[in-house]
């Protein structure tokens, strides 16, 4: 007899060999036990994850010649005759060739008559997706009401483009794609009973790139045992693939992250000329990066882990790498996958991918730098502040040598920034409620774009916010003295950037935080002092004698004289 591929030799012959989906065997097998089936099924998923193995397990199961039972027995001639396709009870129709309104009208013609065999005539129509718009509506009374000896199992890869009237006349079953775990040991229990040998690391490749669909698996194990000697390694299964090693990977992003480009553009440029696949380059990455993100959060996120095997380097790279590169990566990766859908030229892509995150690395680190070297600033200048106010309060013991350090302690305060008092009430006197929200509603977008033009200048002024507006002029709020010194220094690109955002010249005026709620309460207060003494003044003069009112308006202010 010719060869035969695993995949068909090794196709589940029970309920117990449909690897992964026990939600669904589970079902079907308490179904039939106790003759509770339906007329009409669904079964949707994934390729290579069972369907149509299932649908030929239910047909023998329900014409078992043991029924009922929950395994079919494989040795009545029901079994064996629908196994070996002798008995023409069980009709299976492939969708994507006999998808027109003729062969639907044939199967309902046909429905009618009993079956000749066995029990039950079962109709499996597969990539039944592919049917034709008349075929459907030729299938709908049918697939209703059919015949009491008729089931109808329905298999297909995309249900959303089913009409929703099919669907409603069926039991429907999603088959899920099957999980690392599952595949492995589904092949390992085949090589054992081949007697055929192969690595775990090599089968762990195998399981990646059959993406949670066994036919898949056991092609690829195929296809690695006729290229290998004898035993199959890693190096066989990725030559196959067109994968890369996790150790190259590896490698690569520690190259990226370090900023070494010129080793990641020559580590990609070795992979392409090697035959590597583009495509399947970027998937790895991003699920290799997946692993180290999750094994970050939890180092017990074994059993989720997908790509990566966790070995020392593993480890090392873990430790080294922050999370928010890794997410900055995985975004990157992402796109650069939208983009070579439509690309001849996909290596292009990938370098300028490999480019941009290198870039991104450097910025980071700068940007973290400065932000660094600014709270240390700040905590400097609190800790001063704090002994000069001891020291004012007369806290510190004296000593010969108290006044030097006092007159050392207190020199931070040269430097200190002065607040523009008469300015910032000139802008409260001419503030609005309505500049102020103006400027509220697309502070993110402001500070958005300070990031991309300056890290110094965005470390300073995300945590400040506008506090006051008048037309042409802002005042902002600061946590920090230093701060506001240092905002000064970028006074010329952040005005230049609040005209672009806002579309209007302003000029802007920083301040402490403690020091606006003081001189805005300041303000208010006397606010509230003036619009007391206007309503008392106004009420005097309400309240005037009206013969000095009558004479005030004959002779004026000037020459009135008024005695008691």
């Amino acid at each position: 007899m010719s060869y035969q591929a695993l995949y068909r030799v090794w196709r589940p012959q029970k309920f117990s060999d449909v690897v992964g989906q026990s939600h669904i065997t589970r079902t079907l097998q308490n179904a039939i036990f106790q003759n509770k089936f339906s007329h009409a099924y669904l079964f949707s998923g994934p390729r290579g994850t069972g369907k149509t193995s299932a649908a030929k397990i239910f047909a023998k199961a329900v014409n078992c010649q043991s029924t009922p039972v929950r395994e079919p027995c494989g040795e009545c001639d029901a079994c064996i005759g629908i196994q070996n396709g002798s008995i023409s009870d069980i009709i299976e129709i492939d969708a994507a060739s006999n998808n027109g309104v003729e062969q639907i009208r044939d199967i309902r013609d046909k429905v009618k008559y009993a079956p000749s065999s066995v029990a039950y005539k079962v109709y499996i129509i597969d990539e039944v997706h592919m049917l034709s718009i008349g075929a459907f509506n030729a299938l709908l009374k049918t697939l209703e009401e059919p015949p009491q000896h008729v089931i109808f199992i329905l298999a297909t890869t995309e249900p959303h483009k089913i009409p929703l009237t099919i669907i409603s006349r069926c039991q429907r079953f999603d088959f899920k794609r099957i999980t690392h775990p599952f595949l492995i040991s589904r092949m390992k229990e085949i090589l054992g009973q081949e007697e055929l040998e192969v690595t775990d690391e090599a089968l762990h490749a195998i399981a990646l790139a059959a993406e949670g669909g066994m036919r898949d698996a056991l092609s690829l194990l195929d296809q690695a045992i006729s290229y290998s000697d004898q035993k199959v390694e890693l190096e066989d299964v990725l030559m196959i693939t067109g994968s890369v090693s996790q150790g190259k990977l590896t490698e690569l992003i520690d190259a990226l992250y370090r900023q070494d480009t010129k080793s990641a553009l020559n580590l990609v440029d070795l992979f392409i000329q090697e035959g590597k696949d583009p495509v399947r380059l970027v998937y790895d990455l991003i699920y290799f990066l997946r692993d180290l993100l999750l094994y970050q959060s939890a180092s017990d996120f074994d059993d989720l882990l997908e790509r990566a095997i966790v070995d020392q380097a593993f480890i090392d790279l873990q430790e080294e790498v922050s999370a928010e590169w890794i997410q900055r990566a995985i975004t990157e990766l992402n796109q650069c996958q939208q983009e070579m859908k439509w690309t001849n030229t996909p290596k292009v892509f990938i370098e300028i991918t490999m480019l941009k995150l290198t870039e991104a690395q450097a910025e980071d680190r700068v940007s973290k730098q400065e932000v660094k070297q600014i709270l240390q600033l700040s905590e400097k200048l609190d800790k001063l502040e704090k002994e000069l106010h001891e020291v004012k309060n007369n806290k510190v013991p004296t000593n010969a040598s108290a006044p030097k350090a006092t007159q050392k302690r207190s020199s931070p305060t040269k430097n200190k920034y002065r607040i523009p008092y008469e300015r910032i009430r000139q802008v409260l006197g001419e503030a609005e409620k309505k500049y102020l929200q103006a400027i509220q509603a697309k502070w993110a977008i402001f500070l958005q774009s300070l990031k991309q033009q300056s890290a110094p200048a965005y470390a300073v002024l995300q945590d400040a916010r506008p506090s006051a507006a008048s037309e042409d002029k802002l005042v902002i709020s600061f946590k920090y003295d230093i701060h506001c010194s240092l905002a000064l220094d970028h006074q010329q690109m952040i005005e230049a950037l609040l005209l672009e955002v806002f579309g209007k010249n302003m000029h802007y005026i920083p301040i402490p935080e403690d020091n606006w709620l003081e001189l805005r309460q300041d303000y208010i207060e006397k606010q509230r002092q003036q619009t007391k003494d206007e309503n008392e003044e106004s009420q005097e003069k309400d309240q005037e004698d009206p013969i000095v009112a009558e004479a005030r308006k004959l002779v004026g202010d000037d020459l009135l004289e008024i005695h008691e």
